[in-house]
């Protein structure tokens, strides 16, 4: 049973302590209280807290943000891919730690947090901002279900909103446009705007992976360069997928397959994994640059864009959402919508043309005279 016990100030004013169990059995003290009704109330709060199941102890909440997000980070780790967590420990790293590394989590405050994500907007776009949150709000919502601390005070923070980039896509004469001016990364680019592949599942493409009398390729690797080092994994669904290759593509790649084993790399020496060409100086930029010298309207597009090409050419050939979305490997086809939505608006005109026809042809119907 917990017990109130008297002891003295150092100014000789009395004071009180109240003795109780924790819900694992072991003894806690609490001192501080001016009043015995303060004792009192606080043995009945943490009474019900006990019985309840909400109970916190007061020393589980100074644990700190740097001790458990080093635990936060580990756990990461083993679940996503390098790919993902790179960026996750360098937002830490740069953003979190230094901020909220020392500080309990039993201390921080929502209107703090509120404050942080305000002044990360004014320098940082918000996927920056959003992904620094929400390695805080995810540490501090590790500390709820450890029962450190009561609630999470990041949760209902207003965050910055992400702003969709308008998606680059290039005509079938512009592909060919730059696949020429690419030299002999023709075939990459002709793979990228053709399959939709990410650089990462093209790169990593490998003989074994073509069916070129079918036509078809199958994406079961993913290569993704992390801090200087490539990384093979399974593909970013991870899920393989069967992908339609034109037939002239087929051509150029079997071409770049010759003299290669099954297991060698389409792409490159059939060894090393192609680096994604770097930024302002790279073969694309320099090919991209090549194409706007004779038409100042040709959009400056990354490896990325070509992918939005593919889907593009794609939906313009006829394809409907299903097909794009496997093709692309997207979870679901309303992803599929949500990203390539624009490429549908002639949908909606099909749809109100057909639906007028329909409905002229059933009037004429209505006003012509029925047979006796």
């Amino acid at each position: 049973m917990p017990s109130i016990h008297e002891y003295k100030l150092s100014d000789g004013s009395k004071a009180y302590f109240v003795s109780y169990r924790k819900p694992d059995h072991s003894q806690a003290k609490k001192r501080g209280f001016k009043t015995k009704r303060d004792a009192n109330e606080f043995i009945a709060s943490t009474t019900v807290s006990k019985a309840t199941g909400t109970f916190i102890d007061a020393s589980e909440t100074k644990a700190s943000v740097e001790s458990l997000g080093t635990v936060w980070l580990a756990n990461k780790a083993t679940v996503v891919k390098p790919s993902t967590f790179h960026p996750l420990e360098v937002a830490w790293r740069l953003h979190v730690q230094p901020v909220w590394g020392k500080r309990a989590v039993g201390s921080i405050r929502h209107t703090e947090i509120q404050t942080w994500v305000t002044k990360l907007s004014s320098d940082l776009g918000a996927t920056s901002v959003i992904r620094a949150y929400g390695i805080l709000s995810g540490i501090l919502e590790n500390s709820v279900k450890d029962r450190r601390i009561s609630a999470n005070p990041a949760k209902d923070v207003r965050l910055p909103r992400k702003t969709a980039k308008a998606h680059a896509y290039l005509t079938h004469n512009q592909a060919e446009e730059l696949a020429t001016a690419a030299g002999e990364y023709s075939t990459v680019v002709h793979l990228l705007t053709y399959t939709g592949l990410r650089w990462g599942e093209a790169t990593a493409l490998r003989v074994k992976h073509l069916d070129l009398l079918k036509l078809r390729l199958t994406v079961t690797e993913n290569a993704v360069d992390v801090g200087g080092t490539i990384h093979v994994g399974t593909p970013k669904s991870h899920e393989a997928r069967t992908v339609p290759i034109p037939r002239f593509l087929a051509t150029e790649l079997a071409k770049a397959c010759e003299g290669k084993s099954r297991n060698a790399l389409v792409l490159g020496d059939g060894v090393n994994h192609l680096r994604r060409p770097s930024t302002g100086k790279g073969w694309l930029d320099s090919a991209v640059r090549q194409c706007q010298a004779t038409d100042p309207n040709f959009p400056r597009v990354t490896p990325h864009d070509l992918r939005h090409t593919a889907a593009s050419l794609s939906v313009s050939a006829g394809a409907n959402v299903k097909v794009v979305q496997r093709m692309l490997g997207h979870a679901s086809a309303a992803m599929t919508l949500d990203i390539y939505a624009d490429l549908f608006d002639a949908d909606l005109d099909s749809v109100s043309e057909a639906l007028d026809s329909a409905r002229t042809a059933a009037s004429v119907a209505k006003l012509l005279p029925q047979a006796l």
